[in-house]
């Protein structure tokens, strides 16, 4: 005897295949075999109860807090049980039910189409990426003075630039991520003239001379821009479309955007960052920062979503972060992740940023496993070949 794992249908389906089910069997089937849990936050009292007697009835069950089924509170949180066929059928139920059980339904098939969604295609004029074809990376080119991790390339001739850019084109950078600023914790803010200054001469030149796209690192609409007047085709913008005139920039150019989240500024972001519930907070953030871009023009399709590590996190928000990671797929979109050098992983090792290489390396892997379709890197050579065993792997 075995146990088997779940989570994955195309896994489910093939050993249905094994044991010879018939093709239409396997269809019918493998929804029972796919089971989920799914946290439901602040439903009301009247709801949380229809909600359990449903999922009883189906088979599943519903955990609510013990004042819910007392009438001592007025709204609880949610644990719902079951598998996908047992979902869709409560998504069916709830339709005609009241008491904001129909919009509930709704939300319940959105979150779980969403969480099953693996494969994504980040069309970019001369580039698409096929997202879920193998992890992407995004190498990082550092045009600063300051950076954490020590390869600012600030001062360099621009041959020497150039050089770099497109050995990490080579070592396997599906992106090139350029930034004129640190976003290191504490970092002193580049005007706007000097970012300008440091970067857009180096794109220029780099559309011409490598051929991957080209990602502005930046929050500043100008710099954006500028950027993507001169070849840019991606826009990584750390304070998650909080300034609206970005998002108006990204979707007149019908750019792709990195949404992150980050609590505070690169100068309060590590005093004592505290959070409620970190994961929920987190997917609400990036959940509303969607919605800001889809209302600017942005079109949905060109949205790729970053937890944040890092930005107004502790080693323990960090570490729950990549643990986690899988949540934020409910999100529907393709998720980066960048923890390449940063301190959380120097503080477990008790190592500087240059010798943090093969801790980088377990927490890509890991970030992978639960989710991450691109990764953004120092380290592209090294990144690029482990993620290429765990792709083939999975």
């Amino acid at each position: 005897m075995r146990v088997l794992q779940t989570d994955r249908p195309e896994y489910i389906k093939q050993i249905m295949q094994d044991i010879k089910v018939d093709p239409y069997g396997i269809e019918i089937m493998y929804p029972k075999a796919m089971h989920y849990l799914i946290r439901m936050n602040s439903v009301s009292n009247i709801a949380a109860n229809i909600l359990k007697q449903e999922m009883l009835s189906l088979g599943g069950d519903v955990a609510v807090a013990r004042g819910a089924l007392t009438g001592k509170v007025n709204k609880t949180d949610c644990l719902v049980m079951g598998n996908l066929s047992q979902f869709s059928l409560l998504s069916e139920k709830l339709s005609r039910q009241p008491f904001g059980l129909n919009r509930l339904s709704v939300e319940l098939s959105c979150v779980l189409s969403n969480y099953q969604k693996e494969k994504f295609v980040l069309d970019l004029g001369r580039y698409k990426l096929k997202l879920g074809n193998g992890t992407h990376i995004m190498g990082v080119l550092n045009l600063t003075p300051d950076s954490f991790s020590g390869d600012g390339l600030y001062g360099r001739k621009t041959e020497e630039i150039i050089e770099h850019a497109q050995r990490l084109a080579s070592d396997g950078a599906d992106i090139l991520d350029i930034g004129g600023e640190s976003s290191r914790p504490g970092a002193v803010v580049v005007q706007e003239k000097e970012e300008l200054k440091r970067v857009i001469p180096v794109i220029k030149l780099l559309v011409k001379k490598v051929k991957v796209p080209i990602s502005i690192d930046t929050y500043k609409p100008q710099v954006a821009r500028a950027a993507l007047d001169s070849g840019a085709l991606i826009v990584n913008d750390i304070s998650g479309l909080r300034n609206p005139r970005m998002g108006r920039i990204v979707a007149q150019y019908r750019a792709a955007v990195v949404i992150m989240h980050r609590k505070g500024n690169t100068l309060s972001m590590q005093k004592n960052p505290r959070y409620e519930s970190l994961i929920d907070e987190i997917l609400q953030y990036l959940e509303k920062a969607i919605n800001r871009g889809v209302e600017a023009g942005i079109d949905k399709d060109k949205i790729i979503v970053d937890p944040g590590i890092g930005f107004g996190k502790t080693t323990e928000h960090n570490l729950e972060i990549l643990q986690n990671l899988s949540d934020f797929k409910a999100l529907g979109r393709p998720i980066l992740v960048g923890t390449s050098r940063k301190s959380f992983i120097g503080k477990i090792l008790n190592a500087k940023p240059r010798e943090r290489i093969f801790g980088t390396v377990s927490s890509c892997v890991l970030a992978v496993k639960n989710g991450a379709k691109i990764i953004r890197t120092h380290d592209c050579l090294e990144i690029k070949q482990a993620l290429r065993v765990l792709d083939e792997v999975r």
